[in-house]
C-alpha cells in the first residue's frame, strides 16, 4: 500500500477577492453501544487538536487549484484526522480572519471555509499527520463546549440542524 502524504506549501492555493477559500469537514458516526434496545442513534463527531494552541478542531485546509473543493475536504479529512467517508452535503461557507495563514495573496488572513458533512466508514491506522494530530470522536455537546473557533462552532449548528432535517430519529447529544 503506498504510503499517504500531506500536501504542504501554497503554491497551488485558491483565492477568491482576498480571501483564501478553504474546504472541511464535520466528520461524524453512529454511537453503537446500545446494541438492539436503542430507539434513536447517538451521533458523535470526529475532532483533532490544534497545533497552535487549545481547543478541538474539524480537519479543514487550503483548497488547491487542482481539486474540486469537495476532493479538499475529502483530502483534509485524510492527511489531519485520518478518516474517509462518504461526503453527504454542504454545510455552508464560513467566512473568519487567520492570525497564520497571512500571505502576499491575503495579507489580511481572510480565509472563507467551504464545510461539509462526512459520514466517516473507515478510521486508518496511520495518516499522514498522525505525529502532530491526536483525534477524539466526542459528543456534540462536548464538541460545542471544546470548539476553539466560532465559526466552527456556527458549522457545528448547521450540522445539528441539517442532520435533523435528514435523519430523524437521532440524537445529537
Amino acid at each position: 500500500m503506498a504510503e499517504l502524504v500531506a500536501r504542504t506549501g501554497r503554491h497551488q492555493q485558491r483565492y477568491e477577492h482576498g480571501y483564501r477559500l478553504i474546504a472541511g469537514c464535520v466528520p461524524f458516526r453512529y454511537k453503537d453501544d446500545c446494541g438492539d434496545s436503542c430507539s434513536e442513534k447517538i451521533v458523535e463527531v470526529l475532532m483533532i487538536n490544534s497545533t497552535s494552541g487549545p481547543g478541538l478542531l474539524f480537519p479543514k485546509g487550503g483548497w488547491e487549484n487542482d481539486e474540486t473543493v469537495e476532493e479538499a475536504a475529502v483530502r483534509e479529512a485524510i492527511e489531519e484526522a485520518g478518516v474517509r467517508g462518504d461526503l453527504m452535503d454542504f454545510l455552508g461557507y464560513y467566512e473568519f480572519r487567520s492570525k497564520t495563514l497571512q500571505d502576499e495573496c491575503s495579507p489580511e488572513g481572510l480565509c472563507k471555509a467551504a464545510m461539509f458533512a462526512l459520514f466517516v466508514k473507515e478510521e486508518l491506522e496511520s495518516w499522514p499527520e498522525q505525529s502532530t494530530r491526536k483525534r477524539s470522536w466526542v459528543a456534540v455537546s462536548e464538541a460545542l463546549a471544546n470548539c476553539r473557533h466560532a465559526w466552527m462552532r456556527d458549522a457545528l449548528h448547521c450540522f445539528c440542524k441539517w442532520h435533523e432535517e435528514c435523519k430523524g430519529g437521532s440524537s445529537l447529544n
